[in-house]
């Protein structure tokens, strides 16, 4: 019913499409990009539920409180609590190495804000639990999410990271001034 519900409102009610070849894993890192809108995660949950997935989502611990802690927890949601110096990249592959089913969404922007400085915790989370990397678009212009490409971390972090960000340079954002590659 939810499933259904979700298909409704995200093919039917807000008019989006997909285009995605890459196959799905039952354990990856799904790259999300670009973040410019509060949106994108609506949108991009509608979609992810829509075709019968989910996938975790890292979160500011401040957004964890009651009652809406208990719903981004039933929705996925792992609090971060930025404070705290532990290496949440090595716990999170620990996870996923032990997990039979491990699906981690991320925003490399780390922020909805212009940040061309990506965060790069999700490649090291999938080089360590030798994890698939999903490039996954949120394109506002044309209301499509495409996934068209995988990545497998080699451990040269700067190439990698320059196929990655490579991958989204024709992709537009719901506020694409915000939405930067290089500086």
């Amino acid at each position: 019913m939810w499933r259904a519900l979700c298909r409704k409102i995200y093919f039917d009610w807000m008019g989006w499409k997909t285009e995605v070849t890459v196959q799905s894993h039952d354990k990856c890192i799904l790259c999300v990009a670009p973040h410019t809108s509060n949106w994108d995660f609506i949108v991009a949950e509608l979609y992810y539920t829509a075709i019968g997935r989910r996938a975790e989502f890292l979160m500011k611990r401040e957004w964890f409180f009651w009652p809406l802690g208990l719903l981004w927890r039933r929705m996925g949601g792992i609090p971060v609590d930025r404070s705290r110096k532990t290496s949440l990249t090595d716990q999170l592959a620990e996870r996923a190495k032990s997990a039979t089913h491990f699906e981690l969404a991320v925003t490399p922007e780390g922020t909805r804000s212009r940040n061309a400085n990506w965060k790069q915790g999700f490649y090291f989370i999938a080089l360590k639990a030798k994890l698939p990397i999903l490039l996954y678009a949120i394109d506002y212009r044309r209301k499509c999410i495409t996934c068209t490409r995988e990545i497998v971390p080699s451990g040269d972090i700067d190439h990698d990271m320059a196929l990655i960000k490579d991958y989204y340079k024709d992709f537009t954002g719901r506020h694409p001034e915000r939405f930067a590659l290089s500086e």
